[in-house]
């Protein structure tokens, strides 16, 4: 059972951020606030719903949230500066955005950059324990597919339609085949096998 909030005192936005892992595209995060009385059934941490649970709250959450805001840094960033910074890159992105101003942010994960001063709670696992993380992880996964879905047209062999720049074994035999386009990340080494292609 998710927790609607963290504290009662201070304005919550919940953080989390999608694509960390993968070895193309940019990572996605949001910055959501959810009203008092927000519940839906189906809330849940992203990786625990189907596509179509997520993409059925999606709407939900984009109407109901108080405020929610969503952005990118690309794989080109993530290059120069590597992922970690790249993903609290993104979830500042997302909270400069939001229309109302939080007074606390509920990380996802273990360790996050101080945005302004806003302070901040970091939870393991919290797209599992807060609603609010919740919500943003299934924006950030939702907004971030359908982006995929784009790429996947300009490089169709790598089956991102599917595996949404994650290292399927699809992917990494597209690799071998193909190389690298220029929406993977060179910085991650994606197979000893593949080094030559850096």
């Amino acid at each position: 059972m998710l927790q609607a909030f963290f504290q009662d005192q201070l304005i919550e936005a919940g953080c989390d951020e999608a694509g960390r892992g993968c070895y193309a595209g940019p990572v996605y995060a949001a910055a959501v606030i959810l009203p008092n009385d927000f519940h839906h059934p189906l809330l849940n941490d992203s990786k625990q719903l189907s596509e179509k649970s997520r993409d059925l709250l999606r709407p939900i959450i984009e109407k109901e949230a108080v405020a929610f805001a969503v952005a990118a840094v690309d794989n080109e960033e993530i290059d120069r500066i590597n992922i970690l910074k790249a993903s609290f890159k993104a979830m500042h992105l997302a909270v400069a955005q939001l229309t109302t101003n939080p007074g606390l942010l509920l990380i996802d994960g273990n360790r996050f950059i101080p945005y302004k001063k806003i302070p901040h709670q970091c939870f393991v696992k919290g797209d599992g324990r807060f609603a609010s993380i919740a919500a943003a992880s299934i924006l950030a996964k939702t907004w971030r597919d359908e982006h995929m879905q784009l790429l996947h047209k300009a490089f169709p062999y790598y089956g991102w339609n599917k595996n949404k720049g994650y290292g399927t074994a699809v992917h990494r035999k597209a690799i071998e085949e193909y190389g690298l386009c220029k929406y993977h990340r060179k910085s991650f080494r994606l197979e000893p096998a593949q080094v030559n292609l850096f």
